[in-house]
């Protein structure tokens, strides 16, 4: 079906960065669709249109069902690349961040188990925040539970400390049910 490690391996040789994550996103699907010719490939689809929930998948492959979803969070940097300058923003809020993007893995999950409308779903976080991949050294941080550095298995209920503040989880309070086991690399 979809090697997206290879496509990813790709992207990192040919893409490294990315203005914004509608960048990656385009660069993604492009390379899906030179891989997949004959198959669709449509960015924002929403799945549900009856569905109350603001839910769209970021790539999804009607033909085959495979659902992507990606984040692209950035600290600052400004560089050139092969004659292009990159001025990336300092995006800052990391545990809400977390919260989003381990919010997208139970959206995959709801895609694929309670509509059963793809077969297959991948989560996809590109950053150049070291704190993402790194384990933190202390674990009695507001956000642990969405921490995701390199290693890490995410399954289960996934809430916020009771030490986190209002600011930090507004419109996140909800607890996150992950049903399956992810390993994060």
């Amino acid at each position: 079906m979809l090697d997206i490690h290879r496509l990813m391996t790709g992207s990192s040789q040919s893409r490294p960065i990315f203005h914004v994550e509608a960048g990656f996103q385009h660069a993604l699907a492009w390379q899906i669709h030179q891989a997949m010719p004959d198959n669709l490939v449509r960015l924002e689809f929403k799945p549900f249109p009856d569905d109350d929930k603001r839910m769209y998948l970021d790539i999804w492959l009607p033909s085959v069902g495979i659902a992507i979803e990606l984040k692209y969070h950035t600290q600052k940097l400004d560089v050139t690349h092969n004659n292009e300058r990159f001025s990336l923003a300092e995006q800052g809020a990391q545990p809400p961040r977390r919260y989003d993007f381990l919010a997208d893995v139970e959206r995959l999950e709801y895609t694929l188990t309670r509509y059963q409308l793809a077969k297959e779903g991948y989560a996809i976080l590109l950053t150049n925040y070291p704190d993402h991949w790194n384990p933190q050294r202390s674990t009695n941080t507001i956000d642990a539970a969405f921490r995701l550095h390199e290693g890490r298995t995410i399954t289960g209920r996934l809430a916020w400390s009771e030490r986190a503040g209002k600011g930090t989880t507004r419109g996140k309070e909800k607890t996150l049910e992950i049903q399956g086991s992810y390993d994060l690399r």
